[in-house]
């Protein structure tokens, strides 16, 4: 299924970098000295197009950039990309996000500044790097996100955008085949944001079929999307911090990190409590972390590694 990047009440923090304040200035994207407009395998995102950038992370690779683009150093960054992503030639697409005219949307990435790179892979983002990079630097991230992309079933080419038909020597993508009904049922649910009927069309999903990978992995993500939802990041953070000993309030702080996509920090939280948690409490943190296994996905490397720790503190 396809899931759109969740959107609790995140801080805006980080939205407005002060620090280019000092920097040298660029033109506009499109005129002489500035960065290119966008096109080929880049795209500007907006309110309108954003949520289906997002949703296309389930068929290729997503990687956005929050910038500023009269800044020059935000400016050469995109130029950079923005050839990089011609060179791969719609293995991944670039967004372009400018945090000045779209700031809900970048304080959903909480970046700690601009330029700021993380990448959308299968509707959740994966931070990349934050100022500058050289091309063999990004070439080196890129090669190992496509390489997990793979591993997680995302391997489609991205579409040149204004509508460029692929070059003779490009693989044409296949149309995707329909979801379950069940399935689908869950997936426009979610899309209208009535999580809890998904919920209900998982839950059947998986009475029909307890095999049901998918719906396992839907489920999961849908109860982790109710958990957080109207969540502040702040105060469950400080919470957190106020009662290191409380698993309820560490499983919060890490439900937060998860959907943020700080999944290490998200499962390091948890197993680092097992040791000294009595057994009502492992379970709880036994089954959440579980639960963040099915999110993530189990062919994912930081999964096994989670797993093989969680072993050795129940048993």
């Amino acid at each position: 299924m396809t899931n759109p990047v969740p959107d609790p009440s995140f801080s805006p923090r980080g939205a407005v970098d002060l620090s280019a304040l000092n920097r040298p200035q660029s033109p506009p994207p499109g005129e002489p000295g500035g960065a290119p407009t966008a096109g080929g395998y880049v795209v500007d995102l907006s309110d309108a197009n954003f949520q289906q950038v997002v949703q296309d992370s389930t068929k290729h690779l997503v990687v956005v950039l929050l910038w500023k683009p009269t800044d020059q150093a935000n400016a050469d960054l995109a130029t950079a990309l923005g050839a990089i992503a011609d060179e791969y030639a719609g293995r991944f697409l670039l967004g372009r996000l400018d945090v000045d005219a779209h700031p809900q949307i970048a304080a959903a990435f909480q970046p700690e500044g601009v330029p700021t790179v993380v990448a959308v892979l299968q509707g959740q983002p994966v931070p990349l790097f934050a100022g500058g990079a050289s091309d063999e630097q990004v070439r080196g991230v890129l090669d190992q996100l496509l390489a997990a992309a793979e591993q997680n079933g995302v391997t489609g080419r991205a579409p040149a955008q204004g509508g460029s038909a692929p070059s003779a020597d490009e693989p044409v993508e296949e149309p995707e085949a329909p979801l379950p009904p069940l399935h689908q049922e869950a997936y426009d649910a979610i899309e209208r944001d009535d999580l809890e009927a998904a919920a209900a069309a998982y839950d059947k999903a998986l009475k029909q079929d307890p095999k049901d990978a998918q719906a396992t992995a839907g489920l999961a993500q849908v109860a982790l999307m109710q958990r957080t939802r109207g969540a502040d990041l702040h105060q469950v953070r400080a919470a957190a911090a106020d009662a290191p000993a409380d698993v309820d309030a560490q499983l919060a702080v890490a439900d937060m990190d998860m959907l943020g996509g700080k999944v290490d920090d998200a499962f390091a939280r948890l197993l680092e409590m097992l040791p000294s948690a009595d057994a009502d409490a492992k379970e709880k943190l036994r089954t959440r972390l579980v639960d963040y296994f099915e999110v993530v996905g189990t062919a994912d490397p930081r999964v096994g590694k989670a797993r093989r720790h969680l072993a050795m503190y129940l048993y």
